[in-house]
């Protein structure tokens, strides 16, 4: 007779908890937040402003930066880490830092992006970059929070 295994424990195999995934997540943005204040990485350095979108640095010639852009991610990041500890907040990072990825993937695309309403600022490959992270980290959350919500419901059985 052959048992079915429990859908986490091929995820599991694999190396990948809550806990390994917003750890990985948030020390890509620490990463990435980073590598925003070194020139040649980011390419025309000297452009970057505080904030706006005259900031003319971009984060691997690709992806427009500022000072604030890059303290957000810097701070995304420890916020990854720190929430990497349990698993019910590992699955909140990664859902709600997911959801605001996709708002401010929407908010970048209805703005003009030669306004002041392009704060951060945002070009159209940090808007599509946010959509596919958005994505990712909505699904990784969901798929790998199956964990958390197992727990809570096995320790709510018990009291």
């Amino acid at each position: 007779m052959t048992t079915a295994s429990h859908p986490t424990e091929h995820h599991h195999a694999m190396g990948l908890s809550l806990h390994n995934t917003a750890m990985g997540v948030g020390i890509v943005f620490l990463l990435v937040g980073v590598l925003g204040f070194i020139p040649g990485i980011t390419t025309n350095y000297g452009a970057m402003t505080f904030a706006g979108h005259e900031s003319g640095a971009m984060l691997l010639g690709v992806f427009q930066v500022s000072i604030l852009h890059n303290i957000v991610h810097l701070l995304f990041g420890v916020a990854g880490l720190a929430m990497a500890r349990t698993g019910r907040m590992a699955r909140l990072f990664l859902i709600g830092g997911g959801a605001v990825y996709l708002v401010l993937w929407i908010y970048g695309l209805i703005i003009n992006q030669e306004t002041g309403a392009n704060f951060v600022p945002f070009n159209t490959a940090d808007n599509w970059l946010h959509f596919v992270l958005g994505v990712a980290m909505i699904g990784l959350g969901a798929w790998l929070g199956r964990d958390a919500m197992d727990e809570t419901t096995t320790a709510r059985r018990r009291m």
